[in-house]
């Protein structure tokens, strides 16, 4: 295989003469296969695993969001290379072995079920729900374009852009997509009622290459694409997330507040429509125990069934990510991009994300609960929440 044919797969090529080292010589290796939209998430989670005591070693393979439980589907292993960080967050890349490896887990941005041949998740394997990412629509910086509906995208990436004819979205060599794998695509498909497998576009394969097509393409105006929000956040420098209008919405709301926030706070509170929880699959004993301890202790860290060890500032790293925990959601829903409901975590934090992720929050600080009002009486990471 030609380096130029590698790069265009998005696959991983050590240097000429250089060797990847085995996943499993790693000290403590825990394996995850799932979408490339979750890799700077786990990055950055991967490097203070380092941190702790008894350190992880995060690998992971990111072929796309659904083979995080078509694996466990198909009951096949893994094999080629994967990805795990060091200390300081580089990247490396080991060689899984010759015969296969069993992933410890799978990580989607969607439910299971919703990718093509999964009719249902199979018996000893469990979900378990964690942060919340959001799905962008973006444009080139120099579009014009601000905002799109679910029947624009309906048209567009529902028949192709010639035919779809919503301008200025009306040319096929810059309508830019996914294949049927990636949670992006299902999501987006959901919300605009297109069939996965029938959403038009070029497959650009990755996250970055999307970001890449769309913002230095040579017909900015005519260039559609999408990514998760997280992904579209850390390159507003060349594209924009465009204000999405759902089906049953009369205007359209960006993921934040305005285009240039960063507080999430039209999906936390349910008027941006494109969001889903990242979920995380895993071998269940029958009491639904994760098997493997190392998993366990992983997948708990997210999901607060495992108490957070000193070194891992796991919220922070969730916010900082572009990401929301579920203690800042104000809404939630029990199908993918549903009918939403209020919701109250068990210990909100929404004051914290506010002024962690846009600095700045009308929260009221504190050192205590006798610092609070009635009204939010709890004081946690410095502001008062509610109960």
């Amino acid at each position: 295989m030609s380096v130029p044919l590698a790069a265009a797969l998005g696959l991983t090529l050590a240097p000429r003469g250089v060797v990847a080292a085995p996943c499993a010589e790693l000290p403590n290796p825990v394996i995850g296969i799932g979408g490339s939209a979750s890799k700077p998430l786990l990055a950055k989670v991967a490097a203070a695993l380092h941190g702790i005591d008894a350190p992880i070693d995060l690998v992971y393979q990111s072929p796309g969001a659904c083979f995080g439980i078509t694996y466990f589907v198909d009951g096949t292993k893994i094999t080629g290379t994967a990805n795990y960080w060091d200390a300081d967050g580089t990247e490396q890349t080991c060689d899984l072995p010759l015969t296969g490896a069993d992933p410890d887990f799978g990580m989607l941005g969607v439910k299971g079920t919703l990718c093509e041949g999964v009719e249902a998740i199979p018996d000893g394997i469990a979900e378990f729900p964690g942060p919340i990412t959001s799905w962008s629509l973006i444009a080139s910086n120099e579009s014009s374009q601000t905002n799109i509906s679910a029947a624009a995208v309906y048209f567009v990436y529902g028949f192709g852009a010639a035919l779809g004819q919503v301008a200025p979205w009306t040319v096929d060599a810059e309508l830019y997509s996914r294949n049927a794998t990636s949670a992006a695509l299902i999501a987006i498909a959901l919300g605009a009622g297109i069939p996965p497998t029938k959403f038009k576009g070029i497959d650009v394969g990755t996250n970055q290459a999307m970001i890449s097509s769309v913002g230095q393409s040579l017909n900015p105006e005519a260039a559609l694409g999408f990514v998760s929000t997280e992904v579209a956040d850390l390159n507003r420098d060349t594209v924009h997330t465009l204000a999405y209008q759902a089906p049953d919405q009369t205007c359209a709301y960006w993921p934040d507040s305005d285009a240039t926030a960063f507080d999430k706070r039209n999906v936390r509170d349910g008027h941006y429509d494109l969001w889903s929880p990242y979920n995380f699959y895993a071998p269940v004993d029958g009491d639904g125990v994760i098997e493997n301890p190392e998993t366990r202790r992983l997948i708990g860290f997210f999901t607060g069934a495992e108490p957070l060890p000193d070194g891992l500032p796991l919220l922070d790293i969730i916010i900082d990510n572009g990401t929301i925990p579920q203690c800042a959601m104000q809404v939630w829903r029990d199908e993918e991009i549903g009918p939403l409901y209020s919701f109250q975590p068990d210990a909100p934090c929404g004051c914290y994300f506010e002024s962690r992720a846009a600095g700045e929050t009308d929260c009221q600080e504190c050192a205590g609960d006798d610092g609070c009002s009635a009204d939010s009486p709890i004081c946690r990471h410095g502001f008062c929440e509610v109960i």
